[in-house]
């Protein structure tokens, strides 16, 4: 499997370690692994994020699809 270095802000590391403490992974690369993985499959689906200036939302439900709502 190919190896990947990255860095992340402090907070992210200490929400990943939260997540192991509570038993939600076995170690920091499952939840890396896993986590990297979860996002990618929502990018994938949705798209990338645009920012968009607060109050310019368009109507029927978020990214102007009435049936889906992305989180």
């Amino acid at each position: 499997m190919p190896q990947v270095e990255i860095t992340v802000p402090e907070h992210l590391e200490m929400q990943i370690a939260q997540l192991i403490e509570k038993g939600e992974f076995v170690n920091r690369e499952e939840a890396i692994s896993e986590l990297l993985s979860t996002g990618l499959r929502a990018y994938k689906t949705s798209g990338p994020i645009e920012e968009e200036e607060p109050g310019f939302e368009e109507e029927g439900g978020m990214m102007g699809h009435e049936d889906e709502y992305v989180f």
